[in-house]
């Protein structure tokens, strides 16, 4: 089993793309440093974070232990959580059919579910100027990723077969059903799934770091 002695360098926010990476590492057990990087004063712009994230988004790391002892620095949620399963061999199937059904999972939410929800709630929370189209097309886009996702979960504990990346991705996206204008009694295996993982305390802690 790998280990590890450095901290690995987390910079993030305590959003649901964040949350992902709290919640990796809390599960890891392995020793991390929190930096928060504060999008509202444009912190994500730095220089010395863009040169870890170019795409000026959070979460981003830094392993001091990469590949061959090496220092490396990762952005992107998704391929942070999958850096990480591999390196430390957990939450990631070692079977390449099972690791197949992950990886759908997994760019599922970096895909859609994420960014779909994402602009419901810009739309729906943020957006100086309420526009009812562009409310409705994500409401409805919404309810339809919820939809796809309570189907999955039909007679399954997690996503994709045993608890995951997958699970992580998009548990801290779920939680925010209310602002999302969705009726979690309408999606009874994402309810059910969502207390599964409240269960967990790794989750509990992770969606706390920041908080």
């Amino acid at each position: 089993m790998t280990t590890q002695t450095k901290p690995i360098e987390a910079y993030s926010l305590p959003t649901p793309n964040g949350q992902k990476l709290h919640i990796m590492l809390e599960e890891l057990g392995v020793p991390y440093t929190y930096h928060r990087i504060d999008i509202g004063k444009g912190e994500q712009f730095a220089p010395d974070f863009l040169a870890i994230s170019p795409n000026n988004k959070i979460p981003a790391i830094i392993d001091p232990e990469g590949p061959g002892g090496e220092p490396i620095s990762i952005f992107e949620s998704g391929a942070i959580l999958k850096y990480l399963a591999l390196k430390f061999g957990k939450l990631y199937p070692t079977d390449q059919r099972a690791q197949v059904k992950v990886d759908e999972w997994l760019f599922w939410q970096v895909g859609g579910f994420g960014p779909m929800l994402g602009q419901n709630h810009h739309f729906n929370l943020y957006a100086p100027e309420k526009l009812p189209y562009a409310q409705k097309r994500y409401i409805d886009e919404t309810k339809r990723l919820y939809g796809v996702l309570n189907k999955q979960l039909e007679g399954r504990d997690y996503i994709a077969g045993d608890y995951s990346i997958a699970d992580i991705a998009t548990i801290g996206w779920a939680q925010g059903w209310k602002n999302q204008s969705q009726d979690i009694e309408e999606f009874p295996n994402v309810k059910a799934w969502m207390e599964r993982l409240a269960a967990r305390p790794a989750v509990t802690r992770g969606l706390l770091v920041g908080k």
